[in-house]
C-alpha cells in the first residue's frame, strides 16, 4: 500500500469520504476526550459504542460499496455453518474507481483499528477492564470490516483472474477453430 495519496486527482465522493472518516473519528475522539469530561462509565460506553457500529454500518453498507466498489456479508447456512459472501462491480467499474477515494478508505480502515489496539494496549497498562471492554468491542467491528472487505478484494482478484483466463481460453478456442475451419 502506498504511503501518499495519490497526486492529481480529487475525491470523486468527498461526501461519502467525509462520513467515512467522520464516524471513526468521532468514536476515537470521544473515547479519548471522555475521560476528561464525562464520570459516567455507562454513558461513555453506550456513546463510543453507538459511534462505533455507525462508523461499522457506513463502512460496511455506504462507503466500502462506493468508495472501492466492495460488499460483504456473511449468513448462516441451512447447516449452521458460516457463510462469506462477496460482491464486487464489474472488472470495468473497477478499473475506473477513483484511487484517492480507495486510498482513504483502506489507510482510515487500517489506522482506525491500529488506533483500538493502541488504547487497548493502554488501558490493559493501566488494568482498566471496563475500558478494555469498550475498546474491545471497538476493535471487534473495526477488525471486522478490515477481514470482511480484505477477503471481498481477494475474491474480486480471483473473479477477475478467472475472466481474464476464459477470455483467453475462449479467443484462442475460437482462434484454433478458424484456423482449422479454413483448410
Amino acid at each position: 500500500m502506498d504511503l501518499n495519496p495519490p497526486q492529481g486527482e480529487n475525491y470523486a465522493h468527498p461526501q461519502i469520504c467525509f462520513f467515512h472518516v467522520l464516524f471513526k473519528g468521532a468514536a476515537l475522539a470521544f473515547y479519548i476526550l471522555s475521560a476528561l469530561f464525562v464520570d459516567n462509565f455507562v454513558i461513555i460506553f453506550v456513546v463510543t459504542v453507538l459511534l462505533a457500529a455507525l462508523d461499522f454500518w457506513v463502512v460496511k453498507n455506504v462507503s466500502g460499496r462506493i468508495l472501492v466498489g466492495l460488499r460483504w456479508w456473511n449468513e448462516i447456512n441451512d447447516e449452521g455453518e458460516s457463510v462469506w459472501k462477496f460482491e464486487c462491480l464489474d472488472q470495468e467499474s473497477m478499473a475506473r474507481m477513483n484511487k484517492k477515494d480507495s486510498w482513504l478508505f483502506w489507510w482510515t480502515l487500517y489506522i482506525t483499528a491500529v488506533a483500538w489496539i493502541f488504547f487497548a494496549i493502554f488501558s490493559l497498562i493501566r488494568f482498566q477492564a471496563d475500558y478494555l471492554l469498550v475498546v474491545g468491542v471497538c476493535l471487534t467491528l473495526s477488525i471486522a470490516n478490515i477481514i470482511g472487505f480484505t477477503k471481498c478484494r481477494k475474491d474480486a482478484k480471483k473473479q477477475l483472474q478467472a475472466f481474464a483466463s476464459q477470455t483467453i481460453a475462449s479467443r484462442f478456442q475460437s482462434t484454433i477453430q478458424s484456423a482449422f475451419s479454413v483448410v
